[in-house]
């Protein structure tokens, strides 16, 4: 199968994976969290790709398996917990330790099981392990940014998954007999250059794609153990399981020298950021610069991934753009500030958040949704839930809409979705959803007519001399009459 991403001759490591998150970001093939870019994405189709790994036949003979923490891989970690075999998951930044052993509610339900294979189940079932338990993994399930169909591997430049293959070894965790796996989008398997992979790159011996099992038969080995001159004391600092590695080495006799911090922006060694130097030249000075979205916080994302630790090279300050403001009055007068019958008021601007009388809450994002939009009544909701908790749900499930509106009140919320197949993906996603011991209902909302977005336009038309104004209540006839935009 020819490769749908071409690599350019003389492209570097970076290079190919900037045109694969441009890829995947044009063509809209990745779910929350967006954007793509410095991600493992999380590809539309994952959950399918990551199904097959049960196919495997090493899967079968396997008591112990090690899936990354990625947000595409819950698929995968959901498969083995349902297979009731033994799921370890890296310790984020290797921070804690290398390991978690993730155990499950005694009689755990399907339900239950899939919130552990999520990253908040991750958080709260996990038990460390030490790093003395005796630990024998035969199968690892790691995420990609880009793979060859021989086995070359490219991740997001950071390096953990070679490190943590190599801190396996140290360990005896991991052997020559043990398969690596990696799931990605058809689109994400191309041609990778055998001279870009270096000495502690990890390489996969079988692909998962949601259309295709793709046996490698890598003749390239594997990293053979930590390659201690690419680390640096400031790597250990960080990474204190790192100390414990290095001083087991040393009693046994191994060259454990360290090298030097990397200048900033130069090269890829493990565990940090690996960004090669940009290639000079007309041809790139031609190119439009694309700003990526930065983010520099300590904090979990979503998909299992911490952001902002280890830089690298110079961090760029996102810009930030001044709030919009604008408010709609909605009925007659304008006396009390821009609220209208109902106590209706729209806010623009980031994170902003208004909850009206009526108890709609609304928040837009500095994205505006498209014209059309296909919407899902959500019912049953039960008092006292956040907005927050069912926004968790929905990223869980990968039902993420474009917008969401939250009428908590009416014990009720509309989600709005690109199109009529992301909304019938959502739809499915969301049957059996049950939140505080409470089962919703999701199915299209009524005002579903050709795709048109629902609820009153944002512009209201003047009225013509003589004519009476309707009533605010009648200005649609659909349960979606009175929603406000929040962004997923």
């Amino acid at each position: 199968m020819e490769p749908i991403i071409n690599v350019n001759p003389g492209a570097t490591k970076w290079d190919i994976r900037e045109k694969v998150w441009d890829y995947i970001e044009a063509k809209n093939l990745a779910n929350f969290p967006r954007p793509v870019y410095n991600r493992i994405p999380n590809f539309k189709g994952a959950h399918t790709a990551c199904a097959r790994v049960s196919e495997l036949q090493v899967f079968t003979q396997t008591d112990e398996i090690k899936v990354d923490p990625d947000k595409p891989l819950e698929g995968a970690r959901l498969a083995v917990l349902q297979a009731r075999k033994t799921l370890l998951v890296p310790t984020p930044r290797l921070r804690t330790g290398l390991f978690n052993r993730i155990t499950p509610p005694q009689e755990a339900s399907k339900e239950d099981l899939r919130v552990c294979s999520t990253s908040q189940g991750v958080k709260e079932f996990s038990v460390p392990v030490d790093l003395e338990a005796k630990v024998k993994v035969d199968l690892m399930v790691v995420g990609s940014v880009a793979v060859s169909e021989k086995g070359f591997r490219i991740g997001k430049g950071e390096g953990f998954a070679d490190l943590e293959y190599g801190m396996m070894v140290c360990m005896g965790a991991v052997s020559e007999s043990t398969v690596v796996v990696t799931v990605v989008h058809d689109c994400q398997v191309l041609d990778i250059p055998e001279e870009l992979m270096e000495s502690h790159d990890l390489t996969v011996d079988y692909i998962l794609t949601p259309t295709r099992v793709i046996k490698t038969d890598c003749q390239r080995p594997k990293p053979q153990g930590i390659i201690w001159t690419k680390l640096d004391p400031d790597m250990l600092e960080k990474i204190p399981i790192l100390k414990k590695l290095r001083d087991l080495e040393e009693q046994a006799g191994k060259d454990v020298t360290l090298g030097e911090a990397p200048v900033a922006g130069s090269g890829e060694g493990a565990g940090r950021p690996r960004r090669e130097p940009r290639p000079q030249g007309d041809q790139r000075a031609r190119r439009e610069p694309r700003r990526r979205p930065r983010r520099n916080t300590q904090e979990q994302d979503a998909d299992g991934e911490h952001k902002g630790e280890y830089t690298g090279e110079p961090q760029q300050k996102p810009r930030r753009r001044q709030p919009r403001v604008r408010r709609e009055s909605r009925g007659e007068g304008k006396e009390d500030g821009g609220r209208g019958e109902g106590g209706r008021q729209e806010v623009r601007g980031r994170g902003r958040e208004k909850t009206g009388e009526d108890g709609t809450t609304e928040a837009t994002a500095e994205r505006r949704p498209p014209l059309t939009v296909t919407t899902v009544y959500l019912g049953g909701i039960p008092a006292g839930l956040r907005v927050s908790e069912l926004k968790t749900a929905l990223r869980e499930r990968e039902a993420a809409p474009l917008r969401l509106t939250w009428q908590g009140a009416q014990h009720r919320a509309f989600l709005d979705y690109v199109d009529s197949q992301a909304a019938d993906q959502a739809l499915e996603a969301l049957q059996g959803l049950s939140l505080n011991g409470h089962s919703l209902q999701a199915e299209l909302a009524k005002s579903q007519r050709g795709g048109r977005r629902p609820g009153p336009p944002n512009r209201r038309p003047r009225a013509t001399s003589g004519s009476k104004s309707a009533p605010a209540e009648s200005a649609s006839v659909d349960h979606a009459a009175t929603q406000e935009a929040i962004h997923a």
